[in-house]
């Protein structure tokens, strides 16, 4: 979900989270303001050396956040699949296949970067700091994270444009599309069971799928904004005109247990938006941990909280 924008940035930089490869900065003194007297000698072959390092520095810092993440998730382990949805072609990182396992948990990633300043949309909104991929990390089993249309390597496909990633980011045709590229996993992976996991607005599309998959057992948010409209209004943010919202839709089916997560000290979705969400769904578990903002402490409490659904 958006979060926040973007700082400015120079000419130097590479893309809005590739670090701190901008020229100059504070302590940073220019080559005309060193001593004479004290000037380094390198040697060709060091030049060489120094030249080389430099440029695969910066080769892998302007890494696409696509590639980044896909880097991050064969680090982890997790074997890349491309899965056929509903129009669209998802991205998806797989691990812990097992033939004894019935239970598949799916995890959905969080809404990444939409937006790099407040009238400025993103050329690419796959998040660039994975979340819900480091949760995944931490579990246990058979678990897929299924990557949303438009995003990680597919934001040039047909179909795709800056609308499914802002204003229609939850939009029916997105849950659709959701829907049938974990049909195309399940055809070739059958599991009876699946629990759904999302983070921040990965929580939103998780609950809006569960509907539409008879085999969920369970649902679990964490930071999710489920009431869309009041998210907004409280940020100030335009409507999301065509995307659906979770607080104004029917109930979930009694035999899925839900399970969602709020942090005290979080700013970006407050305890308040989940309890707005759960005046018009009383079914729902809603769990508020004082000590917790929107990142911290998820990760470090993870098994535990899985293991509480």
């Amino acid at each position: 979900m958006r979060t926040g924008t973007a700082s400015s940035q120079s000419r130097f930089r590479c893309d809005a989270d590739t670090g701190p490869l901008q020229g100059g900065g504070p302590g940073r003194r220019r080559p005309a303001d060193r001593p004479r007297d004290v000037r380094p000698r390198i040697r060709p072959q060091g030049l060489f050396a120094l030249g080389f390092a430099l440029t695969a520095t910066l080769l892998a810092g302007c890494a696409t956040p696509a590639e980044r993440f896909e880097r991050r998730a064969t680090d982890l382990g997790f074997e890349a699949i491309s899965l056929q949805g509903n129009g669209f072609r998802h991205r998806a990182y797989a691990a812990g296949a097992r033939q004894d396992s019935d239970t598949l948990h799916v995890y959905v990633e969080h809404d990444g970067t939409p937006w790099l300043e407040s009238t400025r949309v993103s050329d690419d909104p796959t998040p660039r700091t994975p979340f819900a991929l480091e949760l995944m990390s931490r579990d246990e089993g058979t678990r897929l994270l299924l990557g949303r249309p438009c995003y990680f390597g597919t934001t040039t496909d047909p179909g795709c444009g800056p609308l499914l990633w802002t204003h229609r980011r939850y939009a029916p045709e997105v849950v659709a599309s959701m829907v049938a590229a974990l049909r195309s996993f399940l055809s070739a992976h059958p599991h009876r069971r699946i629990v759904l996991v999302g983070y921040s607005g990965g929580g939103t599309i998780a609950w809006l799928m569960a509907a539409q998959l008879p085999e969920t057992v369970g649902v679990v948010t964490i930071a999710a904004n489920l009431d869309t409209d009041y998210w907004a209004s409280l940020h100030g943010y335009s409507p999301m005109v065509g995307s659906l919202n979770p607080a104004l839709l029917p109930a979930l089916p009694p035999a899925i247990a839900q399970l969602h997560y709020a942090g005290g000290r979080d700013r970006r979705v407050p305890p308040d938006v989940t309890a707005s969400f759960r005046v018009r769904h009383p079914e729902a578990r809603v769990v508020v941990l004082d000590d917790f903002d929107h990142e911290c402490c998820w990760m470090a409490r993870w098994p535990q909280l899985l293991g509480a659904n």
